[in-house]
């Protein structure tokens, strides 16, 4: 299962998006700094139209959607890698996550007080990285330490060293690992690791209602940033989220509308995330159920199958599969057999986004 996790310095809105976003989440969203003591964890369903369709199609009993997993963690401040504020236990817990989503205030609201006197994103977010990237140069020169001894006899060890020494200037400056590339296999030689700095980040530039369709001058400041960082950029409203929750399900479009957007922060959440970590979605569909799975861009069929059972990927035979979009337009899947739509994929097979699929396999 995915797992982002929502940071931000205290009083940004990270709570009241959680507790929106997972709606029966326990969090306190309350107006003072330190008011999430435990990371909160809430399992959110994947937003996605096309399981209903698929559903009606094959007359399932049941729909499974696939979950993000959202991690509420505690605001971090200035020394949070020397652990001022209780950091240390909070930065432990980023640690866990596939990508973070860094909450920016880019309201103004004389009653929610900001922990800095002001409301300033471009500092907001230079003090959160920095705490990040010292806590990831602290690890780093303690690994290096450890490593150096072993690289006078290991290979392996001085491949990593290698690694290590190119990313520890960018740290020292306060920027960010993600920023220097990588081969896949250094990747490997540090993913024990978990740099925070290294994870893939979202901002989610929280704004008042009336400036979640245009943004405003903040949100664009925080937009110039991530395209320096090779991050990405969610405009969102907290308030919008929480007065969500108060209305009838039937009537949650016609509010966002009203306000001049077509999605709510889920789901623009959720596809930023995607998008960012080169996911993509499969089906599978039948009589007892219709499912979706997230796997990997560039996943083959029998890795895909293996996200199922991982027998499905040792035992593989085929992929029986259809487009999505041919099995809507055909209203069936008998009918997709005969139009020759159903296609038999072997091991090389590279799952597109949309295919729905049933896999064959020796036990």
């Amino acid at each position: 299962m995915l797992r982002a996790g929502i940071v931000g310095l205290p009083n940004v809105g990270k709570s009241t998006l959680f507790n929106a976003l997972v709606e029966n989440a326990k969090a306190q969203a309350a107006n003072f700094p330190f008011c999430t003591i435990e990371p909160n964890v809430g399992v959110v369903a994947v937003p996605d139209e096309r399981l209903q369709v698929l559903a009606d199609i094959s007359s399932s009993a049941e729909i499974v959607p696939a979950r993000v997993e959202f991690v509420d963690i505690a605001g971090l401040v200035q020394g949070a890698s020397k652990g001022e504020g209780l950091g240390n236990q909070f930065l432990a817990n980023i640690r866990e996550v596939d990508a973070i989503v860094h909450v920016v205030r880019c309201f103004e609201n004389d009653d929610i007080i900001h922990v800095a006197g002001s409301v300033d994103p471009l500092r907001d977010i230079e003090v959160i990285n920095l705490e990040l990237a010292l806590a990831d140069l602290d690890q780093l020169e303690r690994r290096i330490e450890r490593v150096r001894k072993q690289a006078r006899k290991d290979k392996e060890a001085q491949a990593e060293l290698t690694v290590l020494e190119k990313i520890q200037p960018l740290l020292e400056d306060g920027k960010p690992a993600r920023l220097i590339d990588l081969s896949d296999e250094e990747e490997l030689l540090i993913k024990s690791l978990g740099f925070l700095t290294r994870k893939p980040i979202i901002y989610a530039a929280n704004v008042s209602e009336e400036d979640l369709a245009e943004g405003n001058e903040w949100v664009e400041q925080v937009k110039t940033l991530a395209t320096e960082e090779n991050a990405q950029v969610v405009t969102i409203s907290a308030q919008v989220e929480a007065e969500l929750l108060e209305l009838p399900e039937a009537e949650r479009q016609d509010f966002l509308e009203a306000l001049g957007v077509e999605e709510g922060g889920l789901k623009s959440l959720i596809r930023a995330t995607y998008e960012l970590l080169g996911l993509r979605t499969y089906f599978t569909t039948g009589p007892k159920e219709t499912r979706a799975w997230t796997i990997r861009t560039g996943m083959v069929a029998p890795q895909a199958a293996g996200v199922i059972h991982t027998d499905f990927e040792r035992g593989f035979i085929r992929a029986e599969t259809v487009a999505y979009q041919d099995l809507v337009e055909a209203g069936s899947m008998s009918a997709v057999k005969e139009k020759g739509l159903l296609r038999s994929e072997g091991k090389e097979y590279t799952v597109q986004e949309g295919d729905v699929m049933l896999f064959r396999f020796n036990v």
